[in-house]
């Protein structure tokens, strides 16, 4: 009988110290009681792909893919670790979110951070809100001639959203706020629209992606930056739409 390949990530930049995956949607990156029977996770499967422990330095949310980034041992891991506490590291995401968002703008919203019970089993439970900050802009927009809330057309925008603090949720929690939830958000977005957009575009999941990722190498102090594509359920929207695919640069 021949056992089937294991499944492979997209990896996007791996040196002797550091690797950098294209996170699909739908994988988490650890074990966490969110799902439960869940059982692939990135970790296990970067591990297995090249053969060695993988130590994440950071976090994406299940449905959000996305560049996500390993350091190869746990004293880079810690070396890395320093440029997150301190916010020193740059992100860009790209979202289709619900109605026609502000040009640009800031969103200044202090944020309750929301615990995983697993991963953040021993963080206090009582901390205040904390500062959340996120940058955005409008990139493009469309209006559907299609009724799914009370107006006789739908809207939607492309924003580039460059996250200033890294909360957990933050920019879904912020589009949110701003009355622009991301589309294909159960927790956080509209479900009619969620569902207009997985039965008639194929677009099942969160439409939040991680393009760009960038900070100094933990080793040799060198500038670095991760890209990551969008996928085909990104790609096949912006056709749709009649939108550029983005260039960011950070």
């Amino acid at each position: 009988m021949i056992e089937a390949p294991a499944e492979q990530l997209d990896i996007i930049y791996q040196d002797q110290w550091l690797v950098a995956i294209n996170k699909p949607s739908g994988l988490l990156v650890h074990r966490s009681m969110i799902d439960r029977h869940e059982t692939r996770f990135a970790i296990q499967l970067l591990r297995d792909q090249i053969g060695q422990p993988v130590f994440p330095l950071h976090r994406l949310d299940k449905p959000t893919s996305g560049a996500l980034v390993f350091a190869l041992s746990s004293e880079v891991a810690k070396r890395a670790g320093e440029q997150f506490q301190e916010g020193r590291i740059s992100k860009i995401y790209h979202a289709i979110v619900r109605g026609y968002v502000p040009e640009s703008g800031v969103v200044d919203h202090p944020l309750k951070e929301k615990l995983d019970k697993i991963a953040d089993r021993k963080a206090r439970r009582d901390k205040p809100a904390q500062e959340a900050v996120t940058e955005y802009h409008r990139l493009a927009t469309v209006e559907l001639p299609i009724a799914i809330d009370r107006y006789p057309c739908s809207r939607y925008s492309l924003v580039e959203a460059k996250p200033k603090t890294g909360r957990k949720h933050q920019i879904r929690r912020h589009m949110k706020h701003i009355a622009h939830p991301v589309i294909g958000d159960a927790k956080h977005g509209k479900g009619n629209h969620n569902r207009y957009f997985a039965e008639h575009f194929a677009a099942d999941r969160l439409l939040l992606h991680c393009s760009v990722m960038a900070m100094n190498h933990p080793v040799t102090g060198e500038p670095i930056t991760f890209y990551a594509p969008m996928d085909s359920v990104f790609d096949q929207l912006l056709q749709r739409f009649g939108w550029t695919t983005p260039n960011p640069t950070v």
